[in-house]
C-alpha cells in the first residue's frame, strides 16, 4: 500500500494535472489562508507561538499570524494550530476530515525551507490532499468514533506533501510515511472538557509529518507497510478499513476537487441545519416568540459530535446544533460575531435553543457521509409546519460558493486577525500569485 502511494507521489506534474484540480488548489490556499490569520489572535496559537518565539530556530519559514520566520517545524505546528481554531478551514465531507489544517502548513514550510517555485508548491498541496483524504475514507467510519482523523490522517498527507516538494524517491517516501503513521494520534477526549487540544492535532499532524520526510531525506527508515500490516494503522486503529478507497482512481481522480468550504464558523456536522434554520425564519417571517419547537433530523455521527444541548462556553456552541439553528435563526447566519460569550449567554438564543430537538434517523444515517443530511421541521404556535431538507450546505462541492465570496471570507477573518493592512496586502498578492503559478520561487512576502 505505501509504495502505490509512493509510485503515485513520485509520479504528479502540475503540467499533467486538469485544470480544475490546479485551480482547487489555488482556492484551498485562500481558504486556509484567512483561518490561519483570524485563528492566530486566539489563545491556542498564542501560546504555541510563544512557544516557538522561546524555542527559537532558523528563520526560514513564515509563521503566518507572528509574521515572523523560524525554522520549518515549528512554523508547520503554528500555522497548523491556528488553522483549525475558528473552525473555518476546509472540509471533505465523505472522510470527515479537515486537509488544509494540517498539510498546507507542512508543504508551505517545506517550499520555503528548500525554495520551491509556486508550481512544486501546488503540486505538494495537491498530493496531500489526495493522500491524507483517501487514507481518512479508508478507515471511516469506526476510526472517527475514537480518533480525531484531521490529526491521524493528515500526518500522512503532510509528509506525503513534503515528500514531493523534497523530490524524495519512491523508497525514501515509503519510509517517510511509515514514519508519519507511527506519530499518528489524535484522541476525542479533549471533547469532554473542551480542551484546546483539537486545533494541537493539526499543528501536530502538519509538525509530525513533515519531521518524518526530512527524517526520510536522510536516511532514517520507517515502517514499509505501516497501513495495512499486522501491526499497522488499519488494525490498531479502525474495524472495517477499506484499502480499495485508497488506490482506486489514483492518479486519475483527484480528491481536492472534492474539497468543501465552510461558511459557517462553527462544526461541519451543524451546517446543513444552519442553512436550512436561515431559510425557515426568512420564509415564514413569524416572531420568535411564535416558535413552538424546531426538530432536526440527521445522522448519528453529527449528534454524538456536534449535540450539545446546554453549551456554556463558546466552544461548547460551535459544537452545538441547536445552538446554531438557533443563532442562524435569529441572526441569518453563523459566522464570528455569532460566537462570544454574550451571545451563548443571550436569553432570546438561550429560550430558543432550548425548542430545538434533535432525533437521529437510519435514513440519514444510510445517507452519511456521502451526505451530511439534515431534515428541519417548525411547528409555529399558530398551527403552521415548515419543513425542508438538504444534503449539503452552501459550500459543499456539490454547492459551490464562488471565489468572490472565498475571497470575502478571507477579508472578513483577516480584518479580525493579528497582521496589520499592509502585512494582509502582502498576504494577498502571495495568494494571487497562486492562482497562475509561476516557475519562480514561491515568495510569501515576510522579510522578519
Amino acid at each position: 500500500m505505501s509504495y502505490a502511494i509512493a509510485r503515485y507521489v513520485t509520479s504528479v506534474r502540475l503540467e499533467r494535472l486538469p485544470d480544475e484540480v490546479v485551480r482547487a488548489a489555488y482556492r484551498a490556499v485562500l481558504d486556509w489562508t484567512g483561518s490561519v490569520l483570524r485563528g492566530g489572535r486566539e489563545l491556542p496559537a498564542v501560546l504555541a507561538a510563544g512557544l516557538v518565539d522561546r524555542w527559537q530556530g532558523v528563520p526560514v519559514a513564515t509563521v503566518l499570524p507572528t509574521w515572523r520566520r523560524t525554522s520549518p517545524p515549528w512554523a508547520a505546528l503554528v500555522n497548523g494550530v491556528a488553522a483549525h481554531i475558528v473552525e473555518m478551514d476546509d472540509l471533505h465531507r465523505a472522510s470527515t476530515f479537515h486537509p488544509a489544517a494540517p498539510i498546507i502548513p507542512a508543504a508551505l514550510a517545506a517550499a520555503e525551507d528548500v525554495g520551491a517555485t509556486a508550481r512544486e508548491f501546488l503540486e505538494a498541496v495537491v498530493v496531500g490532499y489526495d493522500v491524507g483524504i483517501r487514507i481518512a475514507e479508508a478507515v471511516n467510519p469506526s476510526h472517527y468514533r475514537f480518533w480525531h482523523n484531521t490529526g491521524t490522517c493528515g500526518t500522512f498527507g503532510a509528509a506525503a506533501a513534503v515528500a514531493k516538494l523534497l523530490k524524495l524517491s519512491e523508497e525514501q517516501t515509503v519510509h517517510a510515511l511509515g514514519s508519519a503513521g507511527t506519530q499518528a494520534a489524535a484522541l476525542w477526549e479533549f471533547m469532554r472538557d473542551g480542551a484546546m487540544s483539537k486545533p494541537l492535532h493539526t499543528g501536530k499532524a502538519a509538525f509530525n509529518g513533515l519531521l518524518a520526510a526530512y527524517l526520510a531525506q536522510g536516511g532514517f527508515t520507517g515502517a514499509t507497510r505501516i497501513l495495512e500490516g499486522e501491526q499497522g494503522f488499519f488494525r490498531a486503529m479502525c474495524e472495517d478499513a477499506d484499502p480499495r478507497k485508497i488506490t482506486d482512481g489514483l492518479g486519475e481522480h483527484f480528491k481536492i476537487i472534492e474539497n468543501d468550504f465552510k461558511l459557517h464558523a462553527c462544526c461541519g456536522h451543524t451546517h446543513t441545519a444552519i442553512d436550512l434554520a436561515v431559510a425557515a425564519a426568512r420564509e415564514l417571517g413569524v416572531p420568535v416568540e411564535q416558535v413552538r419547537r424546531i426538530t432536526v433530523e440527521t445522522y448519528r455521527d453529527a449528534v454524538q459530535v456536534a449535540g450539545k444541548t446546554d453549551p456554556r462556553t463558546v466552544y461548547e456552541a460551535k459544537f452545538s446544533i441547536p445552538y446554531c439553528v438557533a443563532v442562524g435563526w435569529l441572526k441569518g447566519r453563523a459566522f464570528m460575531e455569532e460566537f462570544t460569550p454574550e451571545l451563548v449567554a443571550d436569553p432570546a438564543v438561550r429560550a430558543l435553543l432550548g425548542r430545538v430537538q434533535l432525533r437521529v434517523t437510519e435514513e440519514m444515517n444510510r445517507r452519511y457521509p456521502q451526505a451530511w443530511p439534515a431534515r428541519l421541521t417548525v411547528e409555529t404556535v399558530d398551527g403552521r409546519v415548515w419543513t425542508r431538507e438538504a444534503d449539503h450546505p452552501l459550500g459543499s462541492w456539490r454547492n459551490p460558493v464562488p471565489d468572490a465570496g472565498l475571497w470575502e471570507k478571507f477579508d472578513v477573518l483577516a480584518a479580525g486577525g493579528t497582521l496589520d493592512a499592509d502585512q494582509v496586502a502582502v498576504v494577498k498578492e502571495f495568494i494571487r500569485s497562486l492562482e497562475d503559478p509561476a516557475d519562480a520561487p514561491l515568495a510569501v512576502g515576510c522579510a522578519a
